[in-house]
């Protein structure tokens, strides 16, 4: 195979180039009438509520944050295995980021591990759905109910995922979603959250905008708008060009989601008994995103080593964020399945540009062994 393999790789329809340049030659570039579009777009086409869009996930998650009250002294449950913006977040806010286990088979967060972190000062549990693979939502609201705790789930790798038929962005309190550039749904970066909450949801209008609520705040015949800031807000919002590109990628997205599966599965056949090779588990009654797609392997290094002189890239991704300074004393010993998890996870590459025959040849070429 002479082509060359990517890991990732970004989509762009081909419609993106007229929509975006039509925002740009109208010169009106900031949040307007295709921000709006976009988001009541999301949630037909996706079945999420009250969506919200940002600059970024990580204002997104920021802003689940300040929505759900997290502060000074509070502490948020969260899997080490994720990518930094998580732990960072909470310590913006002044809360502690406590670390709960995972499972080893997904990579996502321990239901039991997160009832054993729970304290006095615990305000939110915070899941990642690692690769696009939802966690365990019911046993994980189950527990926030009983302690009134908030959830927040990271859905970064998850659009379009389904959890017992529910769309993701329909089931916690707080859902937070990335259109960064090699995610799903690229807006070049971006971002969305949605919330159950009415009230909430008003609030976070106004929050991605300094506070001030776009839609009340009416200019006066001065020329600016009459308002009244009560509490502290950030310039969040996304803007209309980044909009036209989200809106001219949103309509494939579930048929590339579904091309995900099929390349999933065709990894998943072709690797099943592929000795020193185990793959992650994968729940009936919840559908993946799949934007990655991990497995374990024993003599990682080897393995990498090998594929990539067959010109074929792997990554871990991300390893267990914990070891950073800035989160507490370093690598924690007490997340047994997070340090396995570290020590054999690696991820084949998966993107919509991945096609039957670049995953065969990936196969093929595991199976002659490192």
């Amino acid at each position: 195979m002479n082509k060359n393999i990517n890991f990732f790789d970004t989509y762009i329809s081909k419609e993106a180039y007229s929509n975006v340049k039509a925002v740009l030659d109208s010169t009106r570039l900031s949040e307007g009438k295709l921000v709006k579009k976009f988001e009541e777009s999301l949630e037909k086409e996706l079945g999420i509520i009250n969506a919200v869009s940002v600059n970024s996930g990580t204002s997104s998650l920021h802003l689940a944050l300040v929505l759900a009250g997290v502060g000074p002294g509070d502490e948020v449950i969260l899997p080490a295995q994720t990518f930094v913006a998580s732990g960072l977040v909470i310590t913006q806010q002044g809360a502690t980021p406590v670390f709960a286990d995972i499972k080893y088979e997904t990579g996502n967060i321990d239901p039991i591990s997160v009832r054993e972190n729970i304290t006095e000062k615990t305000k939110a549990i915070m899941v990642v759905h690692w690769g696009g693979l939802p966690v365990d939502l019911d046993e994980i609201n189950k527990i926030a109910k009983e302690y009134n705790l908030i959830v927040i789930e990271d859905a970064a790798h998850a659009i379009g995922a389904l959890y017992k038929s529910k769309p993701i962005g329909s089931i916690s309190d707080y859902t937070c979603f990335s259109f960064q550039a090699i995610k799903h749904l690229t807006t070049g970066d971006g971002g969305a959250i949605c919330t159950k909450n009415s009230t909430k949801y008003k609030e976070a209008k106004a929050f991605r905008w300094f506070g001030i609520d776009r839609e009340t705040a009416e200019p006066s015949i001065l020329g600016e708008r009459k308002y009244d800031i009560p509490k502290v807000g950030y310039k969040y919002h996304l803007n209309d060009y980044a909009a036209a590109l989200g809106l001219s990628n949103l309509p494939s997205l579930k048929k590339r989601i579904e091309k995900r599966q099929e390349i999933a599965n065709q990894y998943r056949t072709g690797l099943s008994e592929v000795s020193g090779i185990k793959l992650f588990d994968t729940p009936g009654d919840r559908e993946s995103a799949h934007w990655l797609f991990g497995i374990h392997v024993e003599n990682r290094e080897s393995f990498i080593k090998k594929l990539s002189e067959a010109s074929i890239p792997t990554s871990v991704v991300h390893l267990g964020i914990d070891h950073n300074s800035v989160f507490g004393s370093g690598i924690r010993q007490d997340l047994v399945m997070q340090r396995k998890f570290d020590n054999t996870q690696i991820h084949l590459p998966m993107h919509d540009y991945i096609d039957t025959e670049t995953v065969e040849y990936i196969i093929e070429k595991i199976k002659l062994g490192w």
